[in-house]
């Protein structure tokens, strides 16, 4: 079965990793082969799954992928996964926080049921740096999680990030009734593909960083407010006319499409001592 975990304070101990957690199975053949069907895996593929459970996902995955890398933590499912897969030579089981795993170099997809304690930061090790190999994937997260994501209305700058690179959807809510034991709120699945034609070139994926860092201190500011310190007032006016914006509005308001003409007026005419600057993280 796969897994979903929930941080459980009764069952961590010290020196525990940050996704030691409570485990939660889905328990839906049909759901299950839902998922993997969503991704249009080849012999050709390297596919991971990041918490692997007792592998419900992963013998699917292995009998379509060209390798398949199950990570998991708790040792009772991983020893579970070793007896389960020890003759499928495209399947690795790697006994590791999900959060200290190396990614691959080459080009992956991703299809997990991921803890949800830890949703936001394996997100980010996937999409924060579009220079890695992460192509696409199908993830199974908390609703409420899924639904900022993918929301028109953006309150944190990382998922304005994201979507310079990668085209991220809902997909479908899931039941809280095809998790065993059922957790206290609904899941959803969200598709992940990278954009064939990226807003920003993944090369000034740290330049967009940086102005976006600045421009989203505070999500609710006023376009004019926001824009201050970066853009002189001639050139906010003109970048309004732009963006098509009559009226003020919120930048969480903006579209990508919107924060692309924003990036490319910004390298084009701001000097570059102007632009807000982000330090590169490993």
């Amino acid at each position: 079965m796969t897994t979903n975990k929930y941080k459980s304070t009764k069952k961590i101990t010290r020196g525990a990793p940050r996704n030691f957690s409570g485990q939660h199975l889905m328990h839906s053949n049909k759901l299950i082969h839902e998922i993997v069907d969503q991704v249009k895996i080849s012999r050709h593929d390297t596919v991971l799954d990041l918490g692997a459970g007792k592998g419900a996902l992963t013998s699917v995955l292995s009998q379509r992928a060209g390798k398949v890398l199950a990570v998991e933590y708790d040792i009772e499912f991983v020893e579970v996964l070793k007896r389960k897969f020890f003759q499928q030579k495209n399947t690795k089981i790697i006994h590791e926080d999900i959060l200290q795993f190396r990614l691959p170099k080459e080009p992956f997809i991703v299809v997990s049921n991921i803890p949800y304690s830890i949703t936001t930061p394996i997100m980010k090790m996937l999409l924060n740096n579009p220079s890695i190999g992460f192509q696409r994937g199908v993830i199974v997260m908390e609703k409420g999680a899924a639904k900022r994501f993918t929301s028109n209305m953006v309150k944190d700058p990382y998922v304005i990030a994201w979507r310079m690179w990668f085209d991220i959807r809902y997909s479908k809510e899931i039941s809280r009734k095809n998790f065993s034991p059922p957790p206290r709120v609904d899941s959803a699945m969200i598709s992940i593909n990278r954009k064939a034609r990226p807003i920003v070139p993944t090369s000034d994926y740290l330049i967009f960083w940086g102005m976006v860092n600045y421009l989203f201190k505070s999500p609710r500011s006023s376009i004019d407010l926001a824009f201050k310190g970066i853009f002189t007032p001639p050139q906010i006016k003109q970048l309004k006319r732009n963006l098509g914006v009559k009226n003020d509005r919120p930048v969480a308001s903006l579209s990508e499409q919107q924060w692309g003409i924003i990036f490319k007026t910004m390298v084009k005419h701001v000097p570059k001592f102007r632009w807000p600057k982000i330090k590169k993280r490993n």
